[in-house]
């Protein structure tokens, strides 16, 4: 019985071990985000501001939203003439970095009085 008892601690500590290092792996880097986004500021600007009409801001967007969009445009999911072609590329761990630096950004509203 303290065989299988060490066995099955054994066993959690490697899946605890496992899952930590799968996390840290896409763990998103802003600073890298910011980086890549430079592809981006054309349409999105580097700030998430959008620089032309079609274009969506993305400053302040959810990163989960981000990612998620990136991933169906990678995926053939959803389409778009130039977003299927930039996302087509782009890795796991980029799309986390740059969710992460869009979402990183501050916005602020004023209402008008």
């Amino acid at each position: 019985m303290l065989r299988k008892s060490k066995t099955s601690v054994a066993a959690a500590i490697l899946l605890t071990s496992a899952l930590t290092l799968t996390a840290s792996a896409f763990a998103a880097d802003p600073a890298e985000g910011r980086k890549l986004a430079s592809q981006c500021k054309i349409c999105h600007g580097l700030d998430g501001i959008a620089k032309i009409p079609i274009a969506p801001n993305l400053a302040g967007e959810s990163q989960i939203y981000i990612q998620n969009q990136l991933k169906a445009f990678r995926s053939g999911k959803r389409q778009h003439e130039m977003m299927s072609v930039v996302a087509k590329n782009l890795t796991d761990q980029q799309i986390a970095d740059l969710a992460a630096w869009y979402q990183s950004i501050e916005i602020t509203a004023r209402m008008p009085e």
